[in-house]
């Protein structure tokens, strides 16, 4: 797989100049690289058929299967809940990210968005959120090109539908911290190899 952007909306302190944020930052671009469709093929070749239809095109949960493995493999804890986000006094709060790894300088959240535009929302404004209140060391949304998207499940996020919104999230007053956005592709496009499945992930169907 292929990462054709990285968004970076926040990068200030210790942490974003640290050791450890280098090495995890290129411990997990190299996992999204080593993405691959087929299974054992090496590369992320996707069969071009758009999702607009019930049936067709192709899912998004399976892609990420075998990088959150990979994250596991190196510490990390999926489907966390990131303490400190709720309001003072509130009972409800954001719901979990996919992954978290916890360093010596906080807590680094990771979300591979599976869902619709509203989904992507929720995900950048729990990391907003983390950092504005200095639970979160650093935060990573992965989400797919536009180009990509289109071979997806109807009406998956893009980072063309996120991009009016950077200065936004870029305005965050953030003391310390990093935030990225990771916009992924497929290697190449090709009718012999098979649509990947849809699951059902809980909040989206992939």
């Amino acid at each position: 797989m292929r990462i054709v952007h990285v968004e970076s909306l926040q990068s200030v302190g210790a942490f974003a100049r640290s050791t450890t944020w280098r090495r995890l930052r290129k411990l997990i671009h190299g996992a999204i690289r080593r993405v691959e469709w087929p299974k054992g093929s090496g590369s992320f070749t996707i069969f071009p058929q758009r999702g607009k239809k019930r049936g067709e095109g192709n899912g998004i949960v399976p892609i990420k299967i075998g990088f959150m493995e990979e994250l596991v493999a190196h510490g990390w804890q999926l489907e966390e809940r990131i303490s400190g986000l709720a309001p003072e006094g509130g009972r409800s709060q954001p719901g979990k990210v996919d992954a978290v790894l916890y360093t010596k300088g906080g807590p680094v959240a990771l979300e591979w968005e599976t869902g619709n535009i509203s989904s992507s929302h929720r995900s950048i404004n729990k990391m907003c959120m983390g950092l504005l209140k200095e639970v979160l060391a650093c935060g990573m949304v992965v989400v797919p090109s536009r180009d990509m998207c289109q071979y997806l499940t109807d009406r998956i996020a893009n980072y063309a539908e996120l991009a009016p919104y950077l200065d936004l999230w870029r305005s965050v007053p953030c003391k310390a911290g990093v935030f990225e956005i990771v916009v992924i592709e497929h290697d190449a496009e090709s009718l012999d190899v098979p649509r990947i499945p849809k699951l059902t992930d809980g909040r989206a169907r992939g």
